[in-house]
């Protein structure tokens, strides 16, 4: 008897955490997979849509699209924990990039651990990789971001200790280590779900790198 009731309380408590907990969503679309300044989609749209469990700070998520014209469809998973202390923010986690079309392709082959930092409308985050086949340390990625009302923007920098920019390479001279291509991003939320932005790599830019307009409708779910 004291065995059943332990069990049916472990259930309640259970239970009430899972309603106490914050479930959403979204869904949207986008004319083209801009992904840390690079036209992933080769300006074909892609199609995306979201799912978040979070309490107390923890989360954990699945996001997906379909836009990446090399690999296919993709589908991402996240874990981690934001807090705030006074006006300062800051977060911890891991995403995990999976995708199922392409061939010897496994999950865990490509992760970040990430760590962000926010104050006022100022933000930071470094996408470190930890994953199979991307832990070796050549290449890291850094944004330093901020947002006022309906416009934000980001500086993204990829860092690469690889010859002509690593993973995402650049027009810098044949046998140079020093490549660190820079973007620029420019978003403007006309509501809440759709926003236009602007995106050019500013140094070490990709070979025959163009300015890059992307529009994008979303709907959230649950909120």
């Amino acid at each position: 008897m004291k065995l059943s009731r332990t069990a049916g309380t472990l259930t309640l408590l259970l239970a009430a955490g899972v309603a106490n907990a914050e479930i959403t969503g979204s869904a949207g679309i986008a004319s083209s997979y801009l992904w840390r300044g690079l036209d992933l989609g080769s300006g074909t749209p892609a199609v995306s849509g979201a799912l978040k469990f979070s309490k107390s700070g923890f989360y954990t998520g699945i996001w997906g699209s379909s836009g990446d014209t090399v690999k296919g469809t993709e589908y991402d998973l996240s874990a981690g924990y934001n807090g705030t202390f006074g006006d300062f923010s800051y977060g911890l986690g891991a995403i995990s990039y999976n995708y199922p079309t392409t061939a010897n392709s496994e999950p865990g082959d490509f992760s970040d651990a990430v760590l962000t930092f926010g104050y006022g409308p100022a933000s930071f985050g470094a996408y470190i990789p930890v994953g199979k086949l991307d832990s070796s340390g050549d290449y890291m990625y850094f944004t330093l971001g901020a947002s006022f009302g309906s416009f934000s923007t980001v500086l993204g920098v990829h860092s690469s200790d690889q010859t002509n920019g690593g993973v995402v390479g650049c027009e810098a001279d044949a046998g140079s280590n020093k490549c660190t291509p820079v973007h620029l991003d420019f978003t403007y939320a006309y509501n809440e779900n759709l926003s236009f932005t602007l995106s050019q790599f500013v140094a070490d830019k990709p070979f025959e790198d163009k300015l890059k307009f992307v529009v994008s409708f979303g709907i959230p779910i649950g909120e």
